[in-house]
């Protein structure tokens, strides 16, 4: 990994949205910004994103979880293309090689590793989706940061982000189970 530059975002929430004090949560946003050997002509071969997006997470996961206040408990990753690439080398980032190290740096992680990609401009914003790492279906770990890289992606560019938490949503109270 080559990144042109890295951006780590650490959060610390105190309250809900109402005011309401809540036991401190720390959510981490690792991200890289990198070039994407893809651009330009249709490519069938994306093996070289797959390899990219598996070392770039495996070291921004490391990074993010360093940062935590507890032991992670929910993550999350994403991409952003620039304009000149396409949604699919996102896709291609994220999903075939980055599960791995993420699940390793986290310690666990039997749930699906909630994803989003999207092809944007300089300054695009992404929301980038948290879940528990071990239990896909407890909504109140369903949570997002969203975050950017100023000056990037350029457009031949990819940001490529892990999120993880130390907790769930502050003050979360819509359930741990699907009703019926």
């Amino acid at each position: 990994m080559d990144p042109r530059k890295t951006v780590v975002v650490r959060e610390t929430v105190h309250s809900n949205e109402s005011g309401r004090e809540c036991p401190p949560i720390v959510r981490v946003a690792a991200l890289a910004v990198l070039a994407n050997p893809c651009v330009g002509a249709f490519e069938s071969d994306l093996s070289p994103l797959f390899d990219l997006g598996g070392s770039a997470g495996e070291r921004l996961a490391r990074e993010a979880v360093a940062l935590l206040a507890g032991p992670p408990v929910s993550y999350g990753k994403a991409a952003i293309v620039g304009a000149a690439g396409e949604f699919e080398h996102g896709a291609a980032m994220i999903h075939p090689r980055l599960g791995k190290p993420l699940r390793a740096a986290v310690g666990g992680g039997k749930a699906l590793i909630p994803s989003n990609v999207k092809v944007g401009a300089v300054g695009t914003l992404i929301d980038l989706p948290l879940g528990h790492k071990d239990d896909g279906w407890s909504f109140d770990h369903f949570d997002t940061m969203t975050v950017m890289v100023p000056g990037a992606p350029r457009a031949d560019e990819i940001v490529l982000a892990v999120a993880v938490a130390d907790a769930g949503r502050p003050l979360a109270r819509s359930g741990d189970r699907p009703l019926t």
